[in-house]
């Protein structure tokens, strides 16, 4: 199987919310004949009238099979609302998240379990360990449900998709710049390998789509093999039409097949966030927006998703950002690949919400505390970037406050996002009343 078949199978079962209750029903019937047989082989019979038996678990596998109907009625209400409030993108991360999944496979399960004891309960006779689990498993069941609520709501909160994209995008932020700057530099760059000439080949895109991801490894070794060097043109997250070059080979030889090299990576619908740590703070961005829209006007939501993004640039700009060669065993450069660099998080974290959140005191308060902080603990040559976006930030504040006492306002927010402003100390009753007589004229 190629690299970008198991790569497809292996996303279509993260992102597909139907998997594991189905698995959940197909235990369910292999677990009911195996502990069904046991009770009747031991004898063991509950002390419970069969008719009485049959309605009881007739209710139950109804009750259970209406709670799975209205958890996934409701969550699919919940997904339109929270698409519209924050964003269309934060649909897939609650597809991925486990307490979701995991509450419709105990569902499914019970209702499948449920069921088949109902089917088992006989004229005379009363399954005793399969009724007492169904029983205390739909009691779980209303248990789940309650804590699912109680997620469901905490998640979908701005501050609570917000955090969940932010630690999503550390860790690939830490997976595709593993080397922080006090760290020594891996050698050359990736634009020093491939500007010695022009390329002997190039593959073109057999379709449209999205770069999604890309087999790094198995990309070495195509170019070990072929004795070249492999230079991947667009971007992780970048759109490739069909045509436009999608490799680029650097070497005395033609490299490996079109068709090997088009295995090696992954074209699809939508950005995912694998290997593509720019779309973290896309969706970050992309709320912050939404929450900045005259339709919404929620400037609270922007502080904190620029909150998370202020982490995020901390993150990225302590790493070594230009990562985009890989090596062989022999330590020779076989494959070169594009990444975002210091400039391209910065644009993208800052600019749009600059743009749409410019009038909002607030945000343009929490814009400088941020871009201050960074300036003042990252190395100079990722501040000179920071102290523009500042004296960007300073000119727009400028041109939106009309009143001079506003526009001595916004630059007055340190760190948080507190909109207390300096005030003098109160005084006391007796310090009042010193303080006016002094003011009385003789």
């Amino acid at each position: 199987m190629s690299w970008v078949r198991r790569y497809r199978l292996q996303g279509y079962a993260r992102s597909a919310i139907w998997m594991p209750p189905a698995l959940g029903i197909a235990a369910a019937l292999l677990l009911v004949p195996v502990l069904h047989r046991l009770e009747t082989l031991v004898g063991w019979q509950a002390n419970f009238a069969p008719d009485s038996a049959r309605a009881l678990f007739g209710a139950l596998a109804g009750a259970t099979f209406t709670l799975v109907v209205f958890v996934s009625s409701i969550l699919l209400l919940v997904l339109q609302v929270a698409g519209a409030q924050l964003t269309p993108r934060i649909v897939g991360l609650v597809f991925r998240d486990r307490v979701t999944v995991l509450a419709l496979t105990l569902f499914t399960f019970t209702f499948t379990f449920t069921l088949a004891v109902l089917l088992r309960i006989g004229d005379s006779f009363v399954p005793a360990v399969t009724a007492h689990i169904a029983g205390y498993l739909c009691l779980l069941c209303v248990a789940d449900f309650l804590y699912l609520i109680d997620h469901v709501g905490r998640s979908l909160r701005p501050s609570g998709a917000l955090l969940a994209v932010s630690r999503m995008g550390h860790k690939v932020i830490a997976s595709v710049y593993p080397r922080r700057l006090s760290e020594s530099p891996d050698g050359t760059t990736a634009a020093a390998i491939t500007t010695g000439g022009a390329p002997t080949r190039i593959v073109t895109s057999p379709k449209d789509g999205v770069l999604l991801a890309f087999d790094r490894q198995g990309l070495v070794e195509l170019a070990r093999a072929a004795d070249c060097i492999v230079e991947l043109a667009p971007e992780v997250g970048d759109f490739v039409a069909a045509g436009s070059p999608l490799f680029r080979i650097h070497g005395r030889h033609d490299g490996p097949s079109a068709i090997a090299l088009c295995r090696a990576v992954a074209l699809g619908q939508e950005r995912t966030m694998e290997q593509d740590p720019a779309f973290a703070f896309r969706i970050i961005v992309d709320i912050a927006s939404k929450g900045l829209s005259r339709a919404i006007n929620d400037p609270t939501t922007a502080v904190l998703a620029i909150d998370q993004i202020h982490h995020l640039l901390r993150s990225v700009g302590s790493r070594h950002l230009d990562e985009g060669v890989a090596r062989d065993a022999s330590q020779l450069p076989r494959l070169v690949y594009r990444t975002p660099n210091w400039e391209d998080f910065v644009r993208l974290a800052v600019t749009e919400i600059r743009h749409f959140g410019g009038g909002s005191i607030q945000v343009v308060r929490r814009l400088r505390a941020m871009l201050e902080h960074l300036a003042e603990i990252l190395p100079a040559e990722r501040s000179a970037l920071l102290h523009r976006e500042l004296m960007l930030l300073q000119r727009s504040a400028d041109r939106l406050f009309a009143e001079p006492e506003d526009r001595a306002l916004a630059p007055q927010q340190a760190q948080g996002v507190s909109e207390k402003t300096h005030r003098q100390p109160r005084r006391s009753a007796k310090q009042q009343t010193t303080a006016d007589r002094s003011d009385r004229p003789p």
